[in-house]
């Protein structure tokens, strides 16, 4: 019989937060971006809950816009770093997907074959990808000589501290990208990613690609999910598998790096950082039995964890602990970590089950 280490995945919860997301975006309409496997929560169950209700879903890549097909969808699909082949045009083109054009080598391709509608990337200070806002004309010039500008749908750019209410970057960004797109009034435009949502004044233009907020963790510096109004999607349990009294004196795990004060009940836990666990939340990391917070103690193991069992007295072996969800957030655990919800929800491995409901 295998552990009951699971990760539960409520699908009303993420079909909430996408209306939220909605609502936030004002005038534009919300491509729910599920990548990176749906943000770790399965990518066919994420795409097919919000079916009825997201008219373009936004991925990383085009294996990724397969697995969308394969579950039978048609939405138009955005791939946000375009293709990295040329011959995948083609396969954009066949299958509705939207790649985002971010250089001149994906500009070279697009002359080798069927031309998909596609997206033109704008960089307005993220300097990751795109083409700079003075490039902007030849860039478009090239596509009416070729007679392509036609299956352009529009820009794109992505802001680098939206989740920073006290940076002015995401302002000088939003004008940059106004300015820079001007000359092409009839164009669609995108630029709001989850943190954005929750910017007062912050114009969304036609298109927002809510990607983190759909899953309940936190977008802003600062703030939880449940700050936010966001339900948590994923519900990361695992069993109690033993319980013993630590002595005053004695050390627990690798590196003896919590040492009992005084006698001390704790708690074996089968999960670990071999599940996608974070080995660095150490000591103090939140967690929870029936409800009842309880805290981590000394180093996360491959396949194990320690809690302290001294805030919940009643707890046995078998029950479930709550590593992860109502509780205690993602974003809880991912401060105590040292990192952000994005990656402890992407980095849950395949040996934990997905429980959808």
């Amino acid at each position: 019989m295998p552990r009951s280490t699971v990760a539960s995945i409520d699908l009303e919860a993420l079909r909430f937060n996408y209306r939220l997301a909605c609502e936030k975006a004002g005038g534009a309409r919300a491509m729910a971006v599920i990548k990176a496997d749906g943000y770790g929560h399965g990518i066919a169950a994420v795409a097919s809950a919000l079916a009825e209700d997201a008219g373009k879903y936004a991925v990383a890549c085009i294996e990724e816009a397969l697995a969308i097909r394969d579950s039978g969808l048609k939405q138009p699909v955005v791939l946000l770093q375009g293709v990295h082949a040329g011959p995948d045009f083609s396969g954009c083109a066949e299958y509705g997907f939207e790649p985002v054009v971010h250089c001149h080598q994906q500009l070279q391709w697009l002359t080798k074959g069927p031309v998909p509608r596609f997206w033109l990337k704008v960089n307005t200070g993220m300097n990751r990808l795109g083409f700079r806002p003075e490039d902007l004309q030849g860039v478009i010039a090239g596509l009416e000589t070729a007679g392509q500008k036609h299956r352009l749908i529009g820009f794109v750019t992505h802001f680098a501290c939206a989740d920073d209410l006290n940076s002015f970057m995401t302002t000088v960004q939003t004008r940059c990208f106004e300015a820079a797109t001007a000359p092409w009034p009839d164009l669609m435009r995108s630029v709001g990613n989850s943190a954005a949502h929750f910017r007062s004044d912050q114009p969304l233009y036609d298109w927002s690609r809510p990607g983190i907020m759909l899953y309940g963790a936190s977008p802003m510096i600062g703030k939880s999910g449940l700050d936010l109004g966001l339900r948590p999607v994923m519900t990361l349990q695992a069993p109690l598998i033993s319980s013993r009294v630590v002595r005053a004196g004695e050390s627990i795990g690798y590196g003896a790096t919590w040492v009992a004060d005084q006698d001390t009940r704790m708690g074996m836990v089968a999960i670990g950082y071999g599940d996608g666990y974070p080995r660095h939340a150490g000591t103090g990391t939140p967690a929870a039995i029936g409800g009842k917070r309880v805290r981590l103690l000394g180093r996360v193991s491959m396949d194990m964890l320690a809690v302290d069992l001294t805030m919940a007295p009643e707890a046995r072996e078998g029950d479930l602990v709550e590593l992860w969800g109502s509780t205690v957030s993602v974003d809880e655990v991912a401060a105590c970590a040292g990192t952000i919800g994005y990656e402890l929800l992407t980095g849950v491995t395949a040996r934990v089950p997905r429980i959808c409901g």
